[in-house]
């Protein structure tokens, strides 16, 4: 189940709010200029679905959030626990950074935490099957997909204004919880 945990950043052990309503997290996190949807697919998936398979099954919504943000690139990650450079991957996501773009992702299996620092919170946004979330660009956060990741997610990005991450040094992140905790 999706979930929104906010914490007050002196207090990251006990959240101010949780919330498992899909209409309180997106209006919540509304609030604060973050976009948080549902998406269906078009065609049944099959298990190990190529990356073809997956954006033709939501081209219908693809089309859509393409004509609301412009001309994006799409492609779609995989991560599970077979995947060789895992803590590595993890170890990099979970610092907090910015990307000079918004970052878009969309779950088509799986899970992740998306953590983000604004002002004096942290909105620990746990996205799921369905799920999709934006960060306009510079929204500081971190992300985790546990140690044991397994997740499928369609990435919407603009990549003419860049795409790496902007470590922002700070190491807030090591305070809070992560996905598996």
């Amino acid at each position: 189940m999706s979930s929104l945990s906010v914490y007050h950043v002196l207090s990251p052990d006990i959240p101010n709010k949780v919330l498992t309503h899909f209409e309180d997290i997106a209006a919540t996190l509304g609030e604060k200029g973050i976009r948080f949807d549902r998406w269906q697919p078009t065609a049944k998936l099959q298990a190990g679905a190529s990356q073809a398979e997956i954006i033709a099954a939501y081209q219908v919504q693809i089309g859509t959030y393409k004509a609301e943000r412009g001309d994006v690139s799409v492609d779609v990650i995989s991560l599970d626990s077979e995947y060789p450079q895992k803590a590595e991957l993890r170890a990099r996501f979970l610092k907090e950074h910015s990307h000079a773009g918004d970052e878009t992702r969309f779950f088509v299996t799986g899970r992740g935490l998306f953590s983000l620092h604004l002002d004096d919170y942290v909105y620990a946004v746990l996205c799921e099957k369905n799920d999709l979330i934006t960060l306009p660009a510079g929204t500081p956060h971190w992300f985790d997909a546990g140690e044991q990741p397994h997740f499928v997610a369609i990435r919407l990005r603009d990549e003419s204004k860049g795409w790496e991450e902007q470590f922002t040094g700070d190491e807030i992140a090591s305070r809070f919880q992560g996905l598996d905790d």
